[in-house]
C-alpha cells in the first residue's frame, strides 16, 4: 500500500517521463514539480525501487523510469508514450497532458452528469471553473465538454461537470457509401447524366477520362444550377466541379467528416487499395449514420 507522498511521486515521475518523450527523470525534476526537497524524493525512490515500481538508469544522463507495474498500480492502462488523447482548456490545446481514463459518475440527466478524468501530465496548471474539452478518444471517438469542478493532485484526477458528450460511431465510410457507381464522361450531356443518376439512385458521379482519371464530380445541386441557367444542352465538363476530394474506402466516419469540413465539400469519392473508384458518400449519408446511432 503506497502512502500519499509515494503515489504523488510516482504520478509525477510518470508525468515527467511522458513529457520528456520517455527519457529518464532526475529526482531534482520531480522535487521541483512537487515543491519538495530533492533528498526526500531520493529517499522515497529507494522504497519505490524496492517495490518494483521504478527503475534506476545509471550515468550522467540517468535518473528513474516507471515500470509497467507502476502504471498498473496507478490504474494507468495505456503506455503514455504511445497514445495521446487531447485536452483543450479555455479553448486552447494543452500539449503536455493527456487522458488515461474517463469514468462517468452520474448520468441520470445530461445537465447533472459528472465525469472523473484520470490524467497523464501536470494538472496543477488547470484551475477550477476552467472550461475543458476532452477527446476525441481512440476507437470510439468520444468527446466530452464541460467545466472543471474538482482536482486531485495526488491521484492526478479531474472532476468534470459535463455539458456535452458526443461519440461518433467507429464505422468505415465504405459501409455507408453508394457502391458500384456509374461514372460520366466529360462530353456527356445533361439529360443523359440525369438519366444515369436517376436509374442508379446516385447522389452524384465522378467525371473520368479515357484512362479512368478523375477530372471532376457532378452532384444534384450542380444539375439544378445548370437547369436554372437554362443550359440543358451543356456537357459534363462545362458545369462539373473540378475540386474533387477523394479518400480511401477504409477511412473512418470521423475522419471523413473532417475532410468534408476542411475542403468545404458535401461528398467524397472513395478509392479502394488499387486506386479504383469504390463509391461515393455524401454529407447526408454521414449525418444519417450519426442519427441512426443515437436512436
Amino acid at each position: 500500500m503506497l502512502t500519499a507522498v509515494q503515489r504523488e511521486i510516482l504520478q509525477s515521475l510518470i508525468n515527467l517521463y511522458r513529457k520528456s518523450k520517455c527519457t529518464s527523470v532526475k529526482c531534482e525534476s520531480i522535487a521541483d514539480l512537487m515543491g519538495r526537497n530533492s533528498g526526500t524524493i531520493r529517499n522515497q525512490m529507494q522504497s519505490l525501487r524496492s517495490l518494483g515500481l521504478v527503475q534506476g538508469v545509471p550515468g550522467p544522463r540517468g535518473g528513474y523510469k516507471p515500470t509497467l507495474e507502476a502504471y498498473h498500480t496507478l490504474n494507468i492502462e495505456n503506455d503514455p508514450c504511445e497514445i495521446h488523447v487531447p485536452i483543450y482548456v479555455n479553448g486552447a490545446i494543452v500539449s503536455d497532458i493527456s487522458v488515461n481514463k474517463i469514468e462517468f459518475t452520474s448520468i441520470l440527466r445530461p445537465g447533472d452528469c459528472e465525469a472523473t478524468i484520470s490524467v497523464l501530465g501536470d494538472i496543477k496548471q488547470l484551475d477550477l471553473d476552467d472550461t475543458i474539452k476532452i477527446g476525441p478518444t481512440p476507437v470510439n471517438n468520444l468527446t466530452v465538454d464541460g467545466t472543471i469542478i474538482g482536482r486531485d493532485d495526488v491521484d492526478n484526477v479531474l472532476l468534470i461537470k459535463t455539458k456535452n458528450i458526443i461519440s461518433i460511431p467507429n464505422v468505415k465510410l465504405r459501409d455507408i457509401a453508394t457502391q458500384q457507381i456509374k461514372s460520366i464522361t466529360p462530353q456527356m450531356q445533361l439529360t443523359d447524366i440525369c438519366k444515369i443518376l436517376s436509374e442508379n439512385n446516385q447522389i452524384g458521379a465522378p467525371i473520368v477520362d479515357d484512362d479512368n482519371n478523375i477530372l471532376g464530380v457532378i452532384r444534384y445541386s450542380d444539375i439544378i444550377d445548370a437547369v436554372a441557367a437554362n443550359k440543358m444542352d451543356s456537357t459534363a465538363e462545362e458545369f462539373m466541379r473540378e475540386s474533387v476530394v477523394t479518400a480511401r474506402d477504409n477511412i473512418s466516419l470521423s475522419n471523413g467528416m473532417t475532410l468534408l469540413l476542411q475542403n468545404d465539400v458535401t461528398a467524397l469519392i472513395l478509392l479502394d487499395k488499387n486506386n479504383e473508384i469504390y463509391g461515393i458518400v455524401s454529407f447526408n449519408d454521414m449525418l444519417k449514420r450519426l442519427l441512426d446511432s443515437s436512436n
